[in-house]
């Protein structure tokens, strides 16, 4: 396998992790924002309550979203194996 091919796969499996680590981070973020915005103009400083609301957001975005990721990273995993399979012959 020449370092080319290599460095391609290394770059298409971070890519994949950005792509599929993005949407969570996102709505964490914006939970986040929302929730420091609603204690700030209510003067409550509770930690627990910035940290459940990102939590049921980021399995909510996981529950919708699960399916898309799974199918993103068997179909990376399957261009591996394809790839690895062609370099065998």
């Amino acid at each position: 396998m020449s370092q080319a091919a290599i460095v391609s796969l290394i770059q298409g499996s971070l890519w994949l992790f950005v792509k599929l680590s993005i949407p969570i981070l996102v709505s964490a973020v914006v939970v986040g924002l929302l929730i420091s915005v609603l204690q700030a103009a209510t003067s409550i400083q509770e930690q627990t309550l910035t940290f459940v609301p990102k939590m049921i957001a980021m399995v909510a975005i996981l529950f919708f979203l699960g399916s898309w990721m799974l199918n993103s990273m068997s179909d990376y995993s399957i261009r591996i194996f394809m790839a690895l399979a062609s370099l065998a012959r």
